[in-house]
């Protein structure tokens, strides 16, 4: 069984200036992923940044609220992380093992940091991977654009196969729940 994994898709992050690249074009994505999921009664989990010390990423602040585009329901799951890796020290995988899901698709910001470091987590852990190669983002960095970081991400984990669970990178329109 597979479940969706959002990652800090969050207010401070999404209309930030500059904003992520393509960052309206990913909220659409992950809505139309989060929508098929739920068709198909797929988890639904939001991973959500929090600060430990000081009032950027407060629980509650307005820079810590996820994107108020996104489409969220009550039966949606929502999981505080305070390091890019949504397992380390969360609930994540008890929740993915209490669900009995095997495949986890993952989706969001920042593809060089909790994206990376989520997907090779969860390979490590045995889980098989779906990274969603058009609905992850980040912005331009002084040693590279964004979009060569998102194309470099896509192809160096999909190629990556030491890890227990295999690795995909899907665009939006082939990824099944």
């Amino acid at each position: 069984m597979k479940a969706l994994i959002v990652i800090d898709v969050q207010h401070a992050l999404f209309n930030a200036t500059p904003a992520p690249t393509a960052s309206s074009e990913v909220v659409e994505r992950i809505n139309t992923l989060t929508q098929r999921a739920r068709q198909q009664v797929a988890p639904v989990v939001f991973v959500q940044h929090e600060a430990t010390a000081g009032d950027f990423f407060r629980h509650g602040s307005p820079e810590w609220a996820l994107d108020a585009r996104l489409i969220i329901t009550e039966s949606d799951h929502i999981v505080a992380k305070t390091t890019p890796d949504a397992f380390l020290n969360t609930e994540l995988e008890a929740l993915l093992s209490n669900a009995d899901i095997s495949h986890v698709v993952v989706c969001g910001y920042a593809t060089e940091y909790c994206i990376d470091t989520t997907v090779r987590r969860a390979a490590g852990l045995g889980y098989e991977v779906t990274l969603v190669s058009d609905a992850h983002t980040t912005q331009d960095k002084s040693h590279a654009p964004a979009t060569q970081i998102i194309t470099h991400h896509n192809a160096t984990l999909a190629s990556i196969k030491s890890y227990g669970g295999a690795i995909h990178a899907l665009e939006t329109s082939a990824v099944t729940f």
